[in-house]
């Protein structure tokens, strides 16, 4: 299965919608550029929605990581929500369920935002 994302914005916030398996840095050249592209627009409040994200591994939660880091660094936040069993037990496992906020809803994490 491969990597794909999708860029929608709702209420103000951009909901950064992933599906498929995020497993290699290469596969995420194109969501990097788009997320460079919404910090030079000030864009820095995103919502990752992983309800699709089958699979993702050390190099998919590196580019995660990378992702939160370049928000953060630049006064913004990153949410991630609707986390499978598969990847909740992997961000338990990794202990980054202390790193990245983590919602239930798409609803929820925007409200957070706000």
């Amino acid at each position: 299965m491969t990597f794909s994302f999708r860029i929608d914005p709702e209420n103000g916030i951009d909901v950064v919608r992933l599906s498929g398996e995020l497993i290699d840095k290469t596969q995420s050249t194109e969501l990097s550029a788009s997320i460079d592209e919404l910090i030079a627009d000030q864009k820095t409040k995103l919502v990752f929605d992983l309800k699709e994200l089958k699979y993702i591994n050390s190099s998919g939660l590196n580019v995660m990581i990378n992702i939160l880091s370049r928000i953060r660094k630049a006064g913004g936040e990153v949410i991630i929500t609707q986390v499978s069993k598969r990847v909740n037990e992997l961000l338990i496992i990794t202990k980054l369920n202390t790193v990245f906020t983590v919602t239930d809803t798409v609803e929820s994490a925007i409200s957070k935002l706000k």
